[in-house]
């Protein structure tokens, strides 16, 4: 990937969009999402989704949503962004069925991210397949979200990828509980103690963007902060992840998005800081 030059409407872009992001993010993704569907089919799929309520309007109207394209002709090579602060800790948690996907809640303090001095909560953690995000056109097989948030309500989600190959250790250590709920209709199950740091990253380079919810309200100012590595995951924990739910739907990714004005950067580390 060719280094591009910055130019100076970049720079004035790139602020416009961090003033917007301090303004607080108070929308959190939809605890019960039966209301909507993920087929361009149905009545309620993505194209409608900011028709269903009022305050789901973003879905529709939104200039800044997800998920994107991360393709190298709107990627900017930065090092000053620092790495992944990740402070995450053991704590107490629970797998939700929210209707179109499983969630891993979190339900005591599981520790935080900082990103530009902000400390973010880290609440749940939930998977797409395939993937929303693409790279260069490229999707993927899964996508897991890590969503957080600050104190003042402000957002932000590292993203994951998965290709088809050898287990995930973490969802391997979910699957007596994802195989536990398959044949029952039961929204939500206790699964004791998890560390969110058997979530691996694999690589300290990420790209970032400000972007929004992937599920109404489809709330923006978000900031996603996407790990570059692709890991992987095997067939059987895709399907497990998607038969778990009793949703009746192969897929629960929602559509691209326009990029409009927005630009990506791409996080490498100096070479002191390998």
């Amino acid at each position: 990937m060719a280094k591009l030059q910055m130019k100076p409407l970049f720079c004035i872009l790139f602020i416009v969009i961090i003033l917007q992001h301090s303004r607080p993010t108070k929308s959190q993704e939809v605890e019960d999402e039966s209301e909507f569907s993920y087929s361009e089919n149905n009545e309620r799929g993505p194209s409608r989704w900011g028709e269903i309520h009022e305050e789901w309007g973003a879905c529709s109207n939104g200039t800044m949503q997800s998920p994107i394209d991360m393709f190298n002709q709107r990627v900017q090579i930065v090092s000053h962004l620092g790495k992944l602060k990740r402070s995450y800790k053991p704590a107490n948690a629970a797998l939700k069925n929210r209707g179109h996907d499983m969630m891993l809640r979190f339900d005591g303090d599981a520790g935080a991210i900082e990103i530009n001095g902000t400390e973010y909560a880290l609440q749940q953690c939930h998977w797409h397949s395939p993937s929303e995000h693409t790279i260069n056109g490229r999707r993927f097989d899964l996508e897991a979200h890590l969503v957080h948030k600050s104190a003042d309500g402000k957002i932000a989600v590292i993203g994951i990828m998965y290709k088809i190959g050898r287990p995930d250790p973490f969802l391997l250590s979910l699957e007596e509980h994802l195989t536990a709920i398959t044949d029952t209709t039961e929204a939500e199950r206790a699964v004791g103690v998890m560390n969110p740091r058997g979530i691996k990253f694999g690589s300290r380079k990420y790209y970032r963007y400000i972007g929004s919810l992937t599920v109404p309200p489809c709330t923006e100012n978000v900031v996603w902060s996407f790990v570059q590595k692709v890991r992987t995951v095997t067939r059987e924990q895709v399907k497990l992840l998607r038969v778990a739910v009793h949703d009746d739907s192969d897929a629960n990714a929602r559509p691209l998005q326009p990029i409009n004005e927005r630009w990506i950067q791409l996080f490498r580390p100096d070479d002191k800081e390998n």
